[in-house]
């Protein structure tokens, strides 16, 4: 089904819709439209389902265990060591 609708563009938007349909791309300004509005709901979507499960990361994260600065700090330099051990690297 088809809705008629009125819409503005500018100048520059108008000329790349033009441009797309004398290339043969697409054939009407009104099909280069409604796939542009296509890719933005599918863009839309992604965004919407990247960031619920960003959410969800970080509420797991955030209900998990945390470590301690200094304990991190202990972690860190431990890593480092076994890091310059493996590469041989001196200090």
């Amino acid at each position: 089904m088809s809705v008629k609708s009125s819409i503005s563009l500018t100048d520059p938007q108008d000329a790349f819709a033009r441009s797309l349909v004398s290339k043969g791309q697409f054939s009407s300004v009104s099909a280069v439209i409604q796939q542009s509005l296509e890719l933005l709901r599918q863009k839309t979507e992604s965004d919407d389902l990247e960031n619920a499960a960003l959410r969800e990361l970080l509420s797991s994260r955030q209900k998990g265990t945390f470590v301690s600065c200094s304990e991190m700090d202990t972690r860190l330099d431990a890593m480092i060591e076994r890091k310059k051990r493996q590469y041989r690297v001196e200090r």
